[in-house]
């Protein structure tokens, strides 16, 4: 069975426009054409796609992208190509990773200040608990401070 670029389209929500740049790019060297030339996707087709929106997503540029797909043309003597492509992908998903896990605590932090100043009524409460909070450290830290030795 084979499916039109638009229903390709409403199947894996990529749109229409973005099918025809990925197919210009390189990135559809698999998928047949009729004899007047219409695209016609089959059901391995979708695969294929998913791996690709997974690369673009997370960040490989279309070129690199374009890469990969020709080391899957070539067959098995790219295997390792591949795999290490896939290891490098994954090295940059996980720093992604822990930047949004630094970002998702700050907005955790912010969603907790601005509750709090909201039980309150006003966002003053913060700023006399940040001042005392403040007042604190600076006085715990001279306590521990040492004298400066005279010579």
């Amino acid at each position: 069975m084979y499916y039109t670029i638009a229903q390709i389209a409403e199947k894996t929500g990529l749109t229409a426009h973005t099918l025809r740049y990925y197919d210009k790019e390189g990135l559809l060297p698999f998928v047949e054409r009729s004899g007047s030339g219409i695209r016609q996707f089959k059901e391995i087709d979708i695969e294929w796609l998913a791996v690709i929106s997974c690369l673009k997503d997370t960040g490989m540029p279309v070129k690199q992208v374009k890469v990969f797909i020709d080391w899957c043309m070539l067959g098995d003597k790219t295997l390792r190509q591949r795999h290490n492509l896939f290891l490098e992908q994954k090295k940059q998903v996980d720093a992604q990773i822990a930047q949004l896990k630094k970002y998702l605590k700050k907005i955790n932090y912010k969603i907790a200040y601005y509750e709090t100043a909201l039980k309150a009524g006003t966002e003053k409460v913060h700023t006399s608990q940040k001042c005392r909070t403040q007042a604190k450290k600076k006085m715990l830290a001279g306590a521990k401070k040492k004298p400066a030795k005279r010579r």
